[in-house]
């Protein structure tokens, strides 16, 4: 009866468990009740364990029994003392072996009343099946192995043959070792590796590896079913060494792959312009914030090798401070993700590193653009406070000492870095219920100058919308500070805003006649709106010269303009 099996029952297969009446009421040992809305029946002889059941593309193992309604034994696998084995739901056998089975559990003996519908139909399997008979089978569910379709197409089934270890899998940008047996379906040896190392999305031997490898664990064996779209295709592929063997094209293969370890490689910036492989996983979930003071070990390469620098390795570790620009920014950013004890690889590109300048470093400099890789060991840090941790006088003075940092970054002209120092100032003082009314004096002067300052950096870095923001809350806080409609009216220049501009240069000149630089925009002001004037003139004197040319054309040429009569609707319509 097994080869029996072969044969794909009539009707259509199920593509999900939704409508298999699994789960829906408890089922007890004697009750016979209906599964699905087809005629098939069951009714339990023995209970199974747990509460899992297998779903489709599963290997399953069972012993059976068939019989027909009068008795009449026509197979049974306990005589051939070797049970049965089929991926269910695959229509590998008839469908009411695939409809029933995926009900029960581990363990489980049950009876399958099978109508013909769900057997052999009207055909039956001749000798011994005949037409349109009821079948019943009596099935005892051994064990199945999880497969899984990875493309959710069948071109490549997975069977975990050992589980792996925790729950994290590989991503694409991780580097992974692997090793791998690859044979064709007769058994004949293709490829084999004992260790490989590759980056995920780089691939490796053929395409079904990097899409199984994602779906692993740490430790993991798998035997993999690829079809041949996701292996060679329709070129096959030639011998690589001498224990090797030729894949025809559109050739199956049986895959059998280990992951043994895998590197996380983890995007520090999102350009991906700073990346970082973890060679040593660190200890808990705690990381350095800005302000911390860090002790690394560390060691900065060229891309061929060269050291530039080794720091720490004496009997003091290397020390600085997080966002501080004591080392390269790339370095900042990639040790502030990382965990005490760690060791990872940061690779960074020129941007983030020394940029478009040749550098002297310890032991070698730096060509101008040059991706630079370090070796870091964090040993510790102790964190900067965090913002619930302060007393409110302890926030009015770090929100003062970031300001100051802001006014030497903005100094030295880095505008950017400038203006999160600014906003880090605002957000310790940012909710000042808790302050004295000398405190909250205190914290609104430094609001006023961050904001104000921040608004300086925006317009240097020709962010005007947020330069007008910014302004904007100094003069709700402030309607005369004259700073604020200076610099509001600057951006609202160039935002072409021009009768804004006007309004705050003409306020702030009431409050403050003799400021220069106010007069000064007032001047350029002038300038834009006399540009913009000559612009509008010309540009609308262009159209209508066009439009009287057209007209003058229209008249040589003994064309009249037509009445335009009302709208009519056709009555046919």
């Amino acid at each position: 009866m097994a080869e029996g099996f072969g044969i794909p029952a009539a009707g259509k297969f199920n593509d999900t468990d939704e409508e298999d009446g699994v789960g829906e009421e408890m089922e007890e040992v004697g009750e016979e009740r209906e599964i699905g809305k087809d005629g098939l029946m069951k009714k339990i002889i023995k209970e199974g364990d747990g509460y899992e059941g297998p779903i489709n593309g599963d290997e399953v193992e069972v012993h059976y029994v068939g019989s027909l309604l009068d008795g009449t034994r026509f197979d049974s696998s306990y005589d051939r003392e070797m049970p049965f084995k089929f991926k269910l739901g695959l229509g590998h056998v008839i469908q009411g072996w695939d409809d029933g089975i995926k009900t029960m559990k581990k363990g489980e003996k049950a009876l399958f009343t099978i109508p013909p519908a769900l057997a052999y139909g009207e055909s039956g399997s001749p000798p011994t099946i005949p037409p349109n008979a009821t079948l019943q089978f009596e099935i005892e569910l051994i064990s199945w192995t999880k497969v899984k379709d990875i493309c959710k197409d069948g071109g490549i089934l997975k069977t975990i043959l050992s589980e792996g270890e925790n729950w994290q899998t590989p991503k694409d940008s991780d580097e992974v070792l692997i090793k791998y047996e690859a044979r064709l379906d007769d058994g004949t040896l293709v490829s084999k590796s004992e260790e490989v190392e590759f980056i995920v999305k780089d691939g490796c031997f053929c395409p079904a590896l990097s899409k199984a490898v994602k779906t692993m664990k740490k430790g993991e064996k798998t035997l993999l079913t690829v079809k041949p779209q996701y292996a060679f295709g329709e070129k096959g592929r030639e011998p690589a060494g001498g224990n090797e063997c030729v894949v025809p094209p559109n050739t199956a293969l049986q895959i059998t792959l280990e992951l043994v370890s895998w590197k996380t490689v983890s995007e520090v910036t999102t350009d991906d312009k700073v990346l970082k492989k973890i060679l040593k996983e660190g200890e808990g979930y705690d990381r350095p914030n800005d302000g911390a003071v860090v002790q690394v070990k560390l060691t900065g390469k060229l891309q061929d090798g060269t050291v530039l620098l080794k720091k720490g390795y004496d009997e003091v570790p290397f020390e600085f401070k997080i966002d501080e620009e004591q080392v390269i920014d790339g370095l900042d950013r990639g040790v502030k993700t990382m965990k005490k004890g760690e060791v990872s690889l940061l690779t960074i590109h020129p941007e983030y590193a020394f940029g478009s300048t040749e550098s002297h470093q310890e032991f070698a400099s730096v060509p101008a653009n040059s991706t630079v890789y370090y070796d870091v060991e964090l040993i510790s840090f102790e964190k900067e406070k965090d913002l619930w941790e302060l007393t409110t006088q302890e926030k009015i003075e770090a929100s003062g000492r970031k300001k100051e940092e802001g006014n030497t970054l903005f100094k030295k002209q880095k505008y950017e870095r400038a203006s999160k120092r600014y906003e880090k100032a605002l957000s310790f003082i940012e909710y000042d219920s808790a302050f004295t009314d000398d405190e909250k004096h205190q914290a609104k002067l430094l609001k006023i100058s961050c904001n104000l300052n921040n608004a300086a950096c925006k317009l240097k870095l020709r962010d005007y919308k947020q330069a007008v923001k910014l302004c904007t809350k100094v003069l709700d806080a402030d309607g005369k500070n004259v700073k604020a409609l200076y610099r509001r009216a600057q951006a609202c220049i160039q935002l072409v805003d021009l009768d804004l501009a006007e309004m705050d240069i003409k306020k702030a000149l009431q409050i403050d006649p003799d400021n220069r630089d106010v007069k000064l925009e007032y001047k350029l002001l002038r300038e834009k709106v006399k540009e913009y004037n000559k612009k509008d003139a010309q540009f609308y004197g262009n159209i209508f010269a066009k439009m009287n040319k057209v007209e003058h054309l229209n008249s040589a040429n003994g064309v009249r303009k037509q009445d335009v009569g009302p709208m009519t609707i056709d009555s046919k319509a």
